[in-house]
Formats: C-alpha cells, structure tokens, sequence
C-alpha cells in the first residue's frame, strides 16, 4: 500500500513538471505576462547500506528523542491508509472509532505496564511537563497553602519558581550549590509538615541527576508529586505511593505533543477558581482526554511504544537492558583516567542522561564533530552547562552505547 501510494505521488508530481501556466495581468496602460514552471523535485536516493532499516546513525538527543525503530517502521506502514480505514490517523476525526480504539488502548497497556489501579486518572494531555509547573499547584492547592519543592537541577527549580504564582512554595532542599551533582539523604530533609505535597523531578536530564528511591512526605495528609519526563516508563516504579506523576512523552515513550498524568481521583475536582480549563484534571478525567481535540498521531505512537514495551517482557526488562547500557558508558568514563569525567555522584547516576566532561574542555567541540561524522549525534551538552551529554533512552541500543565507547577510547588514544 505505502509503495502505491509513492508510485501515485511521483506520477503526480512527474506530470506536473513538464506543464507551466501563463497567468496574464491586463491593466489600461500595458499586459504583462508572467511565466510560472514547475519542476519535479526528487527525493535523493536512500543508500543500499540503509535500505535494510540501518538510518545510519545513533541519536543521543535529551528529547525528542529516538524512537523503537519497529514503532517507526509500523507507523510508516499504516501512515496512508490506518488499518484499512481509508484514512490516515492524522486525518481521522478523534471522536471516531478508530481513534477511539486508539487511546483506550494507550491508557490500558500503560495501567499493564505501571500497575495503575482504578484510583488513578490516565491523562494524556498537551503543553509537556512545563505546563504541570502551574496545574499541579492550581489543582492541588489554594493560594495561602505551603507545598515543598527538592531542586535537584534546572527542572525542579523551573517548576518551584512557577509555584510560587499559585502558591506559597518553600525550597526543603537545594542542590545547587553543588552544582546539581547529587540527592540528599532523605533525613536531611527538612519537610513543612503542613505541605499540600513534596514535590520532586525523578530524573534531571540536563544534570544527569536520578532517584533511586523515592522520599515520603511528612505531612501524613500530603502526597509525592513527580515529573518523571526523561525516565518515565524506564523502570518499574510503584505508582501508589504517588499522588501525582507527570511527564512529557517525548523521551521514553512518543514523540513531543503529548503529556502524561497519572492523578489519584480523591485529589481532583477542586481547582482554584483562576484555573484554565485546560489546566483543570477534573474537566479532562471526566472528558476520558477528548475534552477538546487531542494530539492524535502523536498519543498514536504513544500507544505503538505501550505495545512495543509490553513486548519486550515489560518495565523490569527494559530497566535491566538500560542498566546494562548505562554501566558501560559509565565504567568507560571511570577507566579513562581523568580523561573524561562525569560531576554526578555516583548513587545518583542517571540510566537516561549521562554528562561528562573531557579533562582538556578544548577539545569537547572536536570531540562532539567527530562522533557526528562517525553517526553518533545530539552529544553536545545542554547550552546551559557545556559539556558533552549521551541520553540513552529505553530506544537506544546497545549497539549504540558500544560504539560511543569505542570511539571515547579512539578519541583518548589519539589525544594523550
């Protein structure tokens, strides 16, 4: 089918190139013509070496991020013509049943992959994790009332500074004099036992900073709210000791466009007064995330990675090929004898993002242009840091992550 409908398109485009039109232009003083040509443009020619599914590189982008390549390869497939529907899933109407059969199956494979139970609210919204800076205090609180913030690099401190529009915020713990390079222990906490909730970013992608375990509030009435963008779906994680978990999808499980929130039900239904409709969980919980129109394609390949990983044995399988991935990238920074250096505590190292530094920073830029040309892209460190960073998400292979160890060890033994 996708092989038709490429045929129809270059013949379309073929007939087209050899007609132009006269469009004549009269007035009372003199006719002007003007001659427009089309010209067939043709797409260059996809190498042998990459017609087998080899895109012939490894991106390591923080988000967007890679994606399974037989997620890709299964939208292509269907991208003209969705399951015999006669439409593509772009064009299809989102109350229709095919999309319909669409995001119900997204919100159940991720309850199977989670354990959600019933108590929690599967959303899948838009505005990514940013915009939960301002729902999760507009949902959660009144203007008056306390909430504690864990900064543990750039997000974390982003969504306390939003907060503190909607609510009273209070910074328990800051790692910022530190450079963002680790957690606290827990019992260095100092929690506002009246705190609506704690609230914490599980993975820090521009720090490489990551939770192993997670905090309990004080307050016995409060909860734990996380964003959880860059390693959501990257390891099992026991939502129930959770009120709240959001994240972007566009790291671990879609592209940008959709945002996840998974929100126990007691907690919504009463938003301050102020709250865009948009911004209010209840209005969303009750419209099961068709309130207004979605983003269709992209909660569609949400539900293809859903698939994607349930078929790989689930949340405990991808953890341990993550961890596998991870440990070779890191042990290779630990055996370059300063050569490379990553700032991150190591109880702390992330499975998703891993930043490092070389030891002569001169030659970062080198470093970053010739893993380009060898097809490992997107190291460059976020712009506020420097650096180098390799994020290698649950699509990432270890085919990857091996040969950007290679080429660190190349790299060092041609710059001694």
């Amino acid at each position: 089918m996708a092989a038709t409908a490429a045929a129809a398109a270059a013949g379309v485009v073929g007939s087209a190139s050899h007609h132009s039109r006269i469009l004549q232009f009269s007035s009372s003083s003199r006719r002007r013509q003007l001659c427009i040509s089309c010209t067939a443009v043709s797409p260059s020619p996809i190498p042998a070496s990459l017609a087998a599914g080899d895109r012939g590189v490894y991106n390591f982008a923080a988000g967007p991020a890679t994606l399974p390549e037989s997620v890709i390869l299964k939208a292509q497939s269907e991208l003209y013509n969705y399951r015999g529907s006669g439409m593509s899933i772009m064009e299809m109407s989102h109350r229709g049943k095919e999309f319909d059969a669409v995001i119900k199956k997204a919100e159940s494979d991720l309850r199977r992959l989670l354990s959600i139970s019933d108590d929690f609210a599967v959303l899948f919204l838009q505005g990514g994790a940013t915009t939960q800076f301002a729902a999760v205090p507009l949902n959660l609180c009144k203007p008056d009332d306390p909430a504690d913030y864990i900064t543990t690099g750039s997000w974390s401190d982003k969504a306390y500074k939003e907060a503190q529009k909607f609510c009273k915020p209070n910074v328990v713990w800051s790692g910022k004099s530190e450079k963002y390079t680790k957690i606290p222990s827990f019992d260095e906490i100092r929690q506002n036992p009246d705190a609506k909730y704690l609230h914490i970013c599980g993975n820090e992608t521009i720090h490489g900073v990551e939770y192993k375990d997670y905090p309990e509030p004080k307050n016995k009435n409060s909860i734990l709210v996380a964003d959880m963008s860059s390693n959501f779906c990257s390891k099992p994680v026991d939502v129930s000791k959770f009120g709240l978990i959001y994240a972007g999808a566009q790291k671990n499980v879609g592209p940008s466009g959709v945002t996840i929130v998974i929100v126990r039900r007691d907690l919504i239904g009463d938003p301050q007064p102020i709250t865009p409709v948009m911004l209010d969980y209840k209005i969303h919980a009750d419209n099961a995330s068709l309130y207004n129109t979605p983003p269709c394609f992209a909660v569609y390949i949400c539900a293809l990675v859903f698939e994607d990983l349930l078929d790989q044995g689930g949340l405990q399988a991808v953890e341990e090929k993550n961890a596998k991935k991870a440990g070779i990238l890191y042990e290779a920074i630990e055996r370059s004898g300063g050569f490379y250096v990553c700032p991150v505590d190591k109880s702390v190292k992330s499975l998703m993002n891993v930043p490092f530094t070389l030891q002569n920073s001169d030659l970062e830029k080198k470093f970053i242009a010739e893993a380009a040309k060898e097809g490992m892209i997107q190291l460059k460190g976020h712009r506020s840091v420097g650096g180098v960073r390799a994020s290698i998400y649950n699509a990432m292979p270890l085919a990857g992550v091996e040969k950007l160890v290679a080429f660190m060890k190349d790299f060092q033994a041609r710059h001694p």
